[in-house]
């Protein structure tokens, strides 16, 4: 018998009990790991412990993808018609929507997550994608291809089978729901890693999959830590795809992994160091609140951060007196996630808090200086006020790394063309903003600068319906719209002879 846990809310902004199972859920069932164990699940806003959930092995992983194939075999795939997937993932969006205050509570509890912006941002997001796949389920599609009059030839697009997903802890929601939206209108099965440190809504989700009417096994769902659980999906040698979201050094881990096991098929979301680029001619009120967006958004803790903030030297003055006045607002306003009047939570964790606060020690002692923030806020759990650092050079560490915090670095530049070549000079491309109400200049820059998206006039502006993914060592592969289908299906060319006789 597996546990459950309980929590109340009594807040401002939401009262009420949220119930979910700590187990394991596998073919339908919650059920304890083989080997036993727990997991830690601490509230990053107190840093204390919520609650203990179950720890999967490389046992349990293995009962899971037998249970994802088996189901895909009797159960799913092919078996099932596109038209009933649909129907299963829009009740499941339904019964989403339906708990989407508890689901935002869980979220705000476990990863930080200010609440209000959890339930109109993560949980309404992650419910719209999974309609928008849903909607995609009867409409997967070959083609018939001329050849000659002796010959038929069409193509399937099929599903892989089994596929592994691993997801971080920064959107727990919007990320479950970018990978099985695509994989389950698609014929797959899943077996599903959520992060060790924010599970809770994946856990209950998992409650809802059989309530949906999900055959078992169709959708099975693991705790455990990224070297047991993470691992095991991606040496195991019958998941056929797997899906990762988080940092570049564990996706260069596991695309070792599936060169060294099955070849299976890799799509990896992974770090960032995004420019934001903003030009004299920018609407200069928009572009703070733009760039405020861009970089403090959830905490500074989004691969898309853009947490290189050039300025062209005409506005350089007046946009910092701008933006030192909305991060000084963000900072007054950091606090409890379910205060109504917060704009600004904690780090999702001690590691986290560490990290961030290791990275502004570099920064003061690499000869930028602290404008404002840099320091804790509070006395306990893991919240840090937004930061701005200006005397930044291409050189430092917080101008070249991946912070994944409240830190922006902020640069002057005088041209188009030596921003366009600062912008470029890093490892990562996943993302990038430009600002400038000319219009030729924000296409011609957004042509130049080498990454998967780029925003022009906005930050962190992400669409159901619009590809998601990174240049260079940002990733490979593409999440969101038509193009995520792509990720979760194999293409058979079927030749067949009309005539020619041998």
């Amino acid at each position: 018998m597996t546990g459950t846990f309980s929590y109340t809310f009594d807040t401002a902004a939401y009262k009420g009990t949220a119930t979910i199972n700590t187990g394991l859920f596998i073919d339908g069932k919650w059920v304890e790991p083989v080997e036993g164990g727990t997991i830690d699940v601490v509230n990053p806003a107190t840093g204390k412990v919520i609650t203990k959930v179950s720890a999967g092995s490389t046992k349990d992983v293995d009962i899971a993808v037998a249970a994802a194939k088996k189901a895909y075999k009797t159960l799913w795939g092919l078996k099932t018609p596109g038209v009933v997937r649909g129907k299963l993932l829009n009740k499941l969006a339904d019964l989403i929507e339906k708990n989407a205050a508890e689901f935002a509570a869980l979220e705000a509890l476990d990863a930080g997550k200010v609440y209000e912006k959890a339930k109109s941002q993560d949980v309404a997001g992650a419910i719209a994608v999974i309609r928008y796949y849903a909607g995609w389920a009867d409409k997967i599609q070959g083609k018939t291809i001329e050849t000659n009059d002796k010959k038929f030839a069409y193509t399937r697009h099929e599903p892989y089978g089994v596929v592994g997903q691993i997801v971080p802890w920064n959107f727990p929601m919007g990320m479950v729901s970018w990978k099985i939206g695509p994989a389950l209108a698609t014929g797959n099965t899943i077996v599903l890693k959520p992060s060790e440190m924010t599970p809770l809504t994946a856990l209950k989700l998992a409650g809802l999959i059989n309530e949906a009417g999900f055959p078992p096994g169709v959708v099975n769902i693991v705790n455990g830590y990224g070297h047991t659980v993470g691992q095991a999906i991606s040496e195991h040698p019958l998941i056929e795809k797997v899906a990762f979201t988080g940092s570049t050094l564990t996706g260069r881990k596991i695309l070792r992994a599936s060169a060294e096991t099955n070849l299976k098929v890799v799509t990896l979301e992974l770090g960032g160091k995004s420019p934001t680029i903003i030009f004299d001619d920018a609407d200069i009120d928009q572009a703070v609140k733009w760039a405020s967006h861009g970089i403090f958004f959830n905490m500074g803790q989004c691969c898309t951060a853009g947490s290189r903030i050039f300025v062209q030297e005409g506005i350089y003055d007046e946009f910092l007196k701008r933006f030192t006045a909305i991060t000084k607002y963000l900072g007054d306003t950091t606090g409890d996630p379910f205060t109504p009047s917060t704009q600004h939570g904690p780090q999702v964790s001690q590691i986290q808090f560490d990290r961030v606060m290791g990275y502004i020690e570099s920064g003061k002692e690499e000869g930028a200086k602290v404008h404002i923030g840099g320091v804790r806020h509070g006395e306990e759990g893991f919240f840090i006020k937004p930061t701005i650092f200006t005397d930044c050079h291409q050189g430092m560490k917080i101008v070249r790394e991946e912070i994944f915090g409240p830190v922006a670095a902020i640069i002057k530049f005088k041209t188009e063309e030596e921003v366009i070549e600062l912008a470029n000079d890093t490892t990562y491309g996943l993302a990038s903003n430009v600002f400038s109400e000319n219009g030729s200049r924000a296409i011609r820059v957004a042509h130049a600068i080498e990454s998967g998206t780029v925003w022009v006039n906005c930050a962190q502006m992400s669409d159901v319906s619009v590809p998601f993914g990174g240049y260079k060592q940002s990733g490979m592969g593409r999440e969101l719209g038509e193009y995520a289908l792509d990720t979760y299906t194999q293409v058979k060319a079927v030749q067949v002879n009309l005539g020619v006789r041998l």
